[in-house]
């Protein structure tokens, strides 16, 4: 399916724009991988209005103002939402699920607590994900049990098990280690409304007492630990701590894109 630019909407157009993406729009598998790689190399991930007390909305129209137009990130409920919004945009098939995160999960099986979408096309079914802040897939993974995926210097596969469902995996530290894990019953928007507003606000959601951003660059990616920004690259890892305000939001616009209002 092609389709015309001239046609888009213009809260289409303004999402592309923000992504940095000018190439064709076919509904390939292609041009699938390069929108997810393009989000993820220009929209970080961040926690800073759950910090902060500013109410989420999950809808689309505030999304795109807060994402695109405020040109501010989110977490998985946020962009993974707005991200299944500009594939139907363009003709991709996408279906909501809902995973259990493990990657670095004390109590485990854990939570369901994280939004992926499922991408049909061409008889052939992907995982598409542009919201999680550690090492992720840049491009999407294709649901084959089994099958090594490489990615530049990071590698993945998909697991099954009769459970759980799908599981995705790294291979990291010389064995496969578990990212996520979702099953295939679709999620209609309201049923992320509960999850989400546990992340805001429980004590126990690891939202509300750590600073969360990160992004991909092309050289690495940047992130916050704590009040330390870390700039990671070819040449090793570059540290620093703002020690004002002004010099915090002016690393938060320098690094990541964020101008907080």
């Amino acid at each position: 399916m092609n389709v015309n630019r001239d046609q888009l909407k213009p809260e289409v157009q303004a999402y592309l724009n923000r992504i940095g993406y000018n190439g064709p729009l076919d509904g390939s598998a292609a041009v699938l991988a390069e929108l997810q790689d393009c989000h993820l190399h220009s929209v970080p991930y961040e926690n800073l209005d759950i910090l902060n007390g500013v109410p989420l909305s999950l809808d689309i129209e505030p999304l795109l103002a807060k994402i695109v137009h405020r040109r501010r990130g989110g977490y998985c409920f946020e962009l993974n939402a707005l991200f299944g919004w500009l594939l139907r945009e363009l003709g991709y098939s996408v279906t909501d699920l809902l995973a259990r995160f493990w990657r670095d999960e004390v109590n485990t099986p854990p939570k369901r607590r994280h939004q992926v979408l499922r991408v049909e096309l061409d008889g052939a079914a992907y995982l598409c994900d542009v919201g999680v802040g550690g090492i992720v897939p840049r491009k999407p993974v294709q649901l084959i049990e089994g099958l090594e995926q490489p990615q530049g210097d990071e590698i993945y596969r998909l697991e099954y098990d009769t459970y759980f469902g799908w599981i995705l995996c790294e291979w990291k530290h010389d064995q496969w280690k578990r990212i996520y894990s979702f099953t295939e019953e679709p999620q209609l928007p309201k049923d992320y409304l509960m999850v989400s507003y546990w992340c805001e606000h429980s004590p126990d959601s690891v939202f509300v007492n750590n600073t969360m951003v990160a992004i991909r660059t092309r050289e690495g990616r940047n992130t916050i630990a704590g009040k330390e920004f870390r700039i990671f690259s070819s040449d090793g890892v570059r540290t620093f701590t703002p020690e004002t305000q002004e010099q915090y939001r002016e690393a938060l616009r320098t690094h990541f894109g964020i101008h907080l209002e």
